[in-house]
């Protein structure tokens, strides 16, 4: 049971990378169709694209009765969005600089809106519907915040599409995104499963098995990007991930889960003050900054394996004493 739940779980994780990349590509030539700044196209469209995974993993598990795993997913995919794909983005470039004052706001900002679904949970101890209510309000204003001020995004991508390509792109779109339903249906089913028979927390599996499956669209565009010095465009990415991560797919969860998320605590709180501490290093590197030295993408990375290894020790003595 455990290895065909194991491998449907794998088949599940590589049909949503392939969609999600599918997706990422074809509504970038759609964003270049309008001559979107980089920018923009990262932010408005991409880290939209690459959040879907989460919000249809987050929108089945509500759904299904497990939100918890949906938490788990974003608590692990945005941790790895700032360590990981930061880190090797930094490294491909020796460094990346960040002169453009508007993306070094932005950046505060999303580490002000990482702090919002943590300060409406830890009253209550959960996030009911209220709460998702707030979230998705607070996505749709920070969404509107960025196009009514979108002409201080002034790196434009320069690369032109046809009208067939972006016909071609937009059919592309539609499909990819059945294909990231449908996968996103297995994954939530046995990676519930996966959690039954390794007698784990659903959080557990959403913060390492799950978000390193919907953190890889990430990984890929930001990687590629960053190759072709669309720096802006990658970083844009990072930050609407988190974004969108922390308000439209946790208050989405919120919204359609019938009882309050409340999820095994002292898991949540130790992953949450990882969050906080990269959302608050990568703030500074590019606020205070405005760089991100090569050194500091290899301090980054570390700081990912330290959070998984603290994590699996803290889980291996709540196994010895019999805590589930």
């Amino acid at each position: 049971m455990l290895m065909s739940a194991l491998f449907f779980f794998m088949a599940a994780c590589l049909v949503l990378i392939i969609a999600a990349e599918l997706l990422v590509k074809s509504l970038t030539k759609v964003a270049f169709y309008f001559c979107m700044t980089d920018f923009l196209v990262g932010f408005m469209i991409v880290a939209i694209a690459t959040s879907i995974p989460e919000l249809f993993i987050g929108v089945t598990s509500a759904v299904n009765g497990n939100p918890e795993l949906s938490l788990g997913n974003v608590l692990g995919s945005n941790i790895i969005d700032l360590t990981l794909v930061v880190g090797v983005m930094a490294l491909l470039r020796k460094g990346v600089k960040i002169e453009t004052k508007a993306v070094q706001t932005d950046t505060l900002y999303m580490f002000l809106i990482t702090l919002l679904p943590l300060a409406l949970m830890l009253p209550g101890n959960s996030l009911d519907r209220f709460d998702g209510f707030i979230l998705i309000a607070a996505f749709f204003l920070y969404l509107l915040r960025i196009f009514v001020q979108r002409n201080r995004f002034r790196e434009e991508t320069g690369e032109k599409v046809s009208h067939a390509e972006f016909m071609k792109n937009g059919a592309i779109a539609i499909v990819s995104v059945f294909l990231l339903l449908g996968s996103a249906q297995f994954l939530v089913k046995y990676a519930t499963a996966l959690a039954s028979d390794l007698l784990s927390p659903s959080l557990l599996v959403g913060l390492f098995l799950v978000s390193i499956g919907t953190t890889l669209p990430e990984l890929i565009f930001g990687s590629g990007a960053i190759l072709m010095k669309h720096k802006y465009m990658a970083f844009g990415d990072i930050i609407g991930s988190v974004v969108a991560n922390n308000t439209l797919v946790l208050g989405t969860v919120a919204l359609l889960s019938n009882t309050p998320l409340q999820p095994n605590m002292f898991l949540f709180l130790i992953s949450s003050f990882f969050m906080v501490v990269v959302a608050f290093l990568f703030t500074t590197f590019v606020e205070v900054e405005k760089h991100i030295l090569w050194q500091e993408g290899v301090a980054l990375i570390m700081l990912y394996v330290l959070f998984v290894i603290v994590v699996l020790n803290i889980r291996m003595l709540e196994i010895s004493y019999g805590i589930q």
